[in-house]
């Protein structure tokens, strides 16, 4: 399997990507291959410094980075030559074809969200039967994990975007979560049937005539955490709400936790410390490596922009995973069982 990975992406790149890329190494298959996509005089010294063991990386060049500020569409036209859009690039056979490259199987980058959806659509293209990829991102609860899609791809999807969202993370649950029959809900406000928009009643109706979909209706922010549905669909706005107030109030809750039980009662912190260090890991976002953009043909990897060392190495562990259960071969038959309806 190639594997691209954006070296210039994330809050602390170069540095933390490159550390992970090495790390990984010793968990490849002996047929996997990874492909740096960055500047060379920032690449190459590292490589250089691996020896044999750096056999398992290609380079491939980029004179330009797209900043996490910059405005996603114009900087993916404007940066050609940037590690995002290369590596997007890398990720159509055509495009690679094109670059002189072989096709990478995945992408990684932790880098400006916006770019990332925007490169992977320009140049990797949809799925067959796909109207608008979404970023899935697995979010665990009080009750296991769940699938939370969309969180930044789309801020004003259509009714039918909503509606495709729910078969993707129904695919998504079943294929990495190992949820057999997960049951999949529609944000709203409430819910009754009488509230939300004329768009998400629309939704809802598609969703609830959705082959081999256990839809159970609206979902409450606040019924989320309470394991009421194993897939939650939203739009790109709510959602990427929600996830980064979770990952503030989950943070701040063991901080908390931290210092009131040295306050309160110093001898018991000691003991105390690997009871939350463990619960910590598993509401802690490096572990799942990243979110994919369900919809695009190929596999896409969004990472959280503070990615450290320890994230890539889960993400490129998470891709390859992601390649063995055959999401996207799913997506393109569930999706053209659908009804074709457009609102």
């Amino acid at each position: 399997m190639r594997i691209g990975v954006d070296v210039m992406g994330g809050d602390n790149a170069p540095q933390a990507i490159l550390d992970g890329a090495v790390a990984s190494l010793d968990q490849l298959e002996p047929d996997d291959e990874l492909v740096l996509v960055g500047p060379h005089d920032v690449i190459d010294p590292v490589v250089s410094g691996l020896g044999e063991r750096g056999s398992a990386i290609t380079v491939v060049g980029t004179t330009q980075v797209i900043a996490m500020h910059e405005p996603p569409v114009e900087a993916v036209r404007a940066k050609p030559d940037s590690s995002i859009s290369v590596l997007a690039m890398l990720g159509s056979a055509r495009k690679a074809k094109k670059l002189n490259q072989k096709p990478l199987d995945a992408i990684i980058s932790a880098g400006n969200t916006g770019a990332c959806v925007s490169a992977a659509q320009m140049y990797i293209r949809r799925l067959r039967n796909v109207h608008r990829p979404g970023i899935a991102v697995v979010i665990p609860t009080f009750s296991g994990n769940i699938v939370l899609i969309d969180v930044g791809a789309n801020i004003e999807p259509k009714p039918h975007h909503l509606a495709q969202y729910g078969v993707m993370g129904d695919i998504y649950a079943r294929r990495m979560l190992g949820i057999e029959n997960p049951r999949v809900a529609l944000m709203n406000v409430g819910g009754e049937e009488q509230k939300g928009t004329e768009g998400m009643k629309l939704a809802r109706d598609l969703l609830r005539g959705a082959e081999n979909v256990d839809f159970m209706g609206y979902i409450e922010g606040r019924a989320v955490f309470n394991g009421e549905a194993d897939v939650v669909v939203t739009d790109g706005v709510v959602g990427n709400v929600m996830l980064k107030l979770a990952e503030g109030l989950s943070e701040g809750i063991f901080r908390s936790i931290g210092r009131e039980v040295k306050r309160i009662a110093p001898d018991l912190a000691v003991q105390f410390a690997d009871v939350v260090k463990k619960i910590y890991s598993q509401h802690d976002y490096h572990e799942y490596g990243g979110a994919p953009l369900l919809g695009v043909n190929g596999i896409c990897l969004i990472a959280h922009g503070t990615s450290e060392a320890r994230t890539i190495v889960n993400a490129i562990n998470r891709v390859r995973e992601f390649n063995k259960v055959g999401i996207n071969d799913s997506i393109i038959q569930r999706l053209g069982a659908m009804e074709e309806v457009r609102v």
